[in-house]
């Protein structure tokens, strides 16, 4: 039995003989969806209009269009969307090399992931206001893709890398005076969520050998998170949520805590898990917060991938979390082409963000 999304060429199929006897959906990635996955981002992350600015401006000199202040990352409607966007097509081609637009992904990279670009953004953020600047989501995503450049074996990937590093610095320092600042975590399903953000930093510490902002993050996740209980997943979703608050914080406690410590934490914070928990469903995919509900069944199903992957291949609740993850990634694949650029923009790195985590079970 399977599915196939006609849209983005993802297909979806059943598998026998899994760790534990187990039958699970396998979630692959092919080629050709690479491909057009890729497309969408190429379409963006040089279109400058429409554009959701994240901007305080300080003088009427101020008053310039996205390109002018970020010279880098200006397209994609905001500002982190077009940070995920490189990360994405970065990713496709470390996975893809053959990609049949590879040399335009390249020449995308090789354009915006110059050091005079870097460094037109790291002179935004040394203006008077830029404290809050896309804080933390963007922060994130931007060490993101500093992690996957650093871990890819390729000579332009590594200019792009040194171009990038500068930012990456900056950001990772912020998140360094910041997280001691914040003594409450960002609970919402939403942009500011803690959990999220500190689990893509941790991603790039790890891959950047950056011990002191590792324990740093570690220690806050534990600070946060580690001592909830009963998590109110059943108040999940709400209506503009792309996020769950709840699986995004056990994704990240799988990160941190030893597999029986993390085993026995999420009895205790989700015990019914994965009990109930459905697909949102959309109603207009050309509304611009609706369509967050796209992502909320991709990122539901990363995080339902990541914490199975925690648990191990003997855990009981290991192949239920699969199932539904699944059944989320299959609710929402079809519709990342749909026409429509409120979702367009940004929806299929969610879905590559799945399936990178369903390749890993």
């Amino acid at each position: 039995m399977g599915i196939r999304s006609s849209a983005v060429g993802v297909v979806m199929t059943l598998a026998m003989g899994v760790p534990g006897g187990a039958q699970e959906a396998e979630l692959a990635l092919s080629e050709a969806a690479a491909g057009r996955f890729a497309g969408l981002a190429l379409g963006c992350v040089g279109r400058e209009y429409p554009n959701k600015l994240d901007h305080v401006m300080n003088t009427v000199e101020e008053v310039k269009g996205p390109r002018s202040l970020h010279p880098a990352f200006y397209g994609c409607f905001d500002w982190h969307s077009s940070v995920h966007g490189h990360w994405m097509l970065v990713r496709l081609l470390k996975a893809h090399p053959g990609l049949p637009r590879a040399a335009e992904i390249r020449a995308a990279l090789d354009a915006h992931l110059r050091p005079d670009c870097i460094a037109g953004e790291v002179a935004y953020l040394d203006q008077p206001n830029r404290r809050s600047f896309e804080r933390t989501y963007g922060w994130a995503w931007l060490l993101k893709l500093a992690a996957e450049l650093r871990t890819w074996n390729d000579p332009q990937a590594r200019q792009w890398s040194a171009a990038l590093q500068p930012l990456a610095d900056r950001l990772a320092a912020q998140f360094m005076d910041f997280l001691p600042k914040q003594i409450y975590p960002i609970r919402t399903g939403v942009h500011p969520n803690t959990a999220f953000s500190l689990h893509l930093a941790l991603d790039y510490a790890r891959a950047a050998g950056d011990a002191p902002l590792e324990t740093r993050l570690s220690e806050r996740a534990r600070t946060y998170f580690g001592r909830d209980r009963r998590g109110p997943l059943a108040w999940e979703p709400g209506g503009e949520d792309f996020l769950s608050p709840c699986l995004e914080e056990a994704a990240l406690m799988a990160e941190v805590l030893p597999r029986a410590r993390f085993a026995r934490w999420l009895r205790d914070f989700l015990p019914g898990l994965p009990v109930a928990l459905a697909p949102a469903r959309v109603t207009d995919r050309t509304d611009p917060k609706l369509v967050h509900l796209d992502g909320l069944n991709l990122s539901r199903a990363r995080a339902l991938y990541e914490i199975a992957a925690a648990l191990g291949p003997k855990d009981p609740r290991r192949a239920a979390l699969v199932v539904a993850g699944d059944h989320h990634a299959q609710a929402s694949l079809p519709f990342l082409a749909s026409g429509h650029y409120e979702g367009e923009h940004w929806l299929a790195t969610f879905a590559v963000q799945a399936t990178a985590a369903r390749s890993g079970l």
